[in-house]
C-alpha cells in the first residue's frame, strides 16, 4: 500500500495497523508452532516485544487493540476461517500443506475480510501481500494475492460490484 498518497493525519494510524498486522502474523505463526493460546501470545508481544524488537516496531509502534483483535479473532473463528480459505485454494492444495507462515498470513487476512468490515477488502489484500513480500522472494506473494482476491470476492462481493455466493457462511 502506498503511504505517500495518504493524508498526513492517516499515516500514523495506517503505520500502526501495518505494524500490528505484521506482529499478528508472527504471533499466529508462534501460536501454531508452540500451541500457546492467543491471550498468552498477545500478552507476550505487547509487554515484551512491542517497542523492543526492530522487526516488529520498524514502522512504528503497533496498534495494540487492532493486533489483539486479529490474534484473538483467528483462533476464535478458526474453523470458519480455515473453511473459507480452503474454498479459495486449488483442488489439489490443502491448507495444512501450505507453509506455516503463508497459513498465518492467510488466516489473519481472512479474519479481517470476514470480521473487520471497517477495513476495505482491497486494503486487506494489499497489506497482506506486502507482508508476504517481507517473508518471501518467490511466487508466494502472488499466491497470497490470488487466494485473498478470491476470498474477498466471496466474503465482500458488494465491494467488487458482485453478488455474494449462496454457499457463504457468515459469522
Amino acid at each position: 500500500m502506498n503511504t505517500a498518497s495518504q493524508s498526513p493525519e492517516n499515516r500514523p494510524a495506517s503505520a500502526a495497523r501495518r505494524a500490528a498486522r505484521l506482529a499478528a502474523v508472527q504471533a499466529i505463526y508462534q501460536m501454531e508452532l508452540t500451541g500457546t493460546d492467543a491471550e498468552e501470545v498477545a500478552l507476550e508481544f505487547t509487554e515484551h516485544r512491542f517497542g523492543k524488537e526492530a522487526e516488529i516496531s520498524l514502522g512504528g509502534m503497533p496498534d495494540e487493540e487492532f493486533f489483539g483483535a486479529v490474534v484473538r479473532g483467528v483462533p476464535h473463528h478458526q474453523v470458519e476461517i480455515d473453511r473459507s480459505v480452503a474454498k479459495c485454494l486449488s483442488a489439489d492444495w490443502k491448507l495444512n500443506r501450505i507453509d506455516s507462515i503463508l497459513r498465518a498470513i492467510l488466516r489473519a487476512a481472512a479474519f479481517e475480510l470476514i470480521d473487520r468490515k471497517d477495513v476495505p477488502a482491497k486494503v486487506v489484500i494489499d497489506e497482506y501481500v506486502d507482508i508476504a513480500h517481507a517473508f518471501f522472494q518467490g511466487d508466494e506473494p502472488s499466491f497470497v494475492n490470488a487466494a485473498l482476491d478470491k476470498l474477498a470476492r466471496r466474503k465482500r462481493a458488494p465491494e467488487f460490484g458482485e453478488t455474494p455466493p449462496d454457499d457463504e457462511l457468515q459469522f
